[in-house]
């Protein structure tokens, strides 16, 4: 067999779908990575933005890092069921 006939084979269809549902998932992670990191930037007493950039605050940025970080493994546990 060659190429040609491996690539006759394939279901475009069914491809096409599983890559427009990987990126809808991926989206839906990123603005829910989002959401979570408004929502704990509004509950910290001081903006993380201006720590950051601004202060080159690095514990800000580690404990935000490790923020969305457990909050990314929470987010892909609930698309896992």
């Amino acid at each position: 067999m060659n190429l040609w006939t491996y690539l006759a084979a394939i279901d475009y269809t069914r491809e096409f779908q599983i890559l427009l549902t990987a990126v809808v998932y991926a989206l839906v992670g990123i603005l829910l990575l989002m959401i979570g990191y408004l929502a704990f930037d509004a509950l910290t007493p001081t903006k993380m933005n201006d720590k950051i950039f601004k202060e080159g605050n690095v514990a800000v940025a580690i404990v935000l890092g490790f923020f969305l970080l457990g909050l990314a493994i929470v987010i892909h546990g609930a698309f896992s069921i």
